[in-house]
């Protein structure tokens, strides 16, 4: 049986994860970065992470900067990493945090927030 005392400190975890996540992508010039608290409407995972990059290219480096700099404050890697090889629409899975970094047509395209317009926004930057 899991207790509210463990549930709140892996939720604490995720929730940590989700916005050094955000926090990353922001300083390598993702845009639009949103942390979506998910976990209450899909029960798969608690957090999404959406991020924009205005080209090819900076998908790419957002992908492998988020990879290398979560693995290294955290010391976690991703479950499954899918869509690289394209770099319009990666999923980059950790389990209870999945990231979305989108070629910025293609997040306009799909309108993954409207889908999500009902769940918690975090607010990534004032979390520590």
């Amino acid at each position: 049986m899991v207790t509210r005392a463990k549930r709140s400190i892996a939720d604490d975890e995720s929730r940590d994860l989700a916005c050094a996540i955000a926090r990353i992508a922001d300083g390598k010039h993702g845009s639009d970065v949103l942390v979506l608290q998910v976990g209450d409407v899909l029960q798969v995972t608690e957090y999404f992470v959406v991020v924009s990059g205005s080209n090819r290219r900076l998908v790419r480096t957002l992908v492998d900067e988020i990879e290398v700099q979560a693995r290294e404050l955290t010391g976690r890697a991703p479950v499954r990493s899918e869509g690289a090889r394209e770099q319009q629409w990666v999923l980059i899975d950790y389990g209870d945090v999945v990231v979305h970094v989108f070629l910025a047509e293609v997040r306009d395209f799909y309108e993954i927030e409207r889908l999500y317009s009902d769940v918690p926004k975090i607010a990534w930057a004032d979390v520590a």
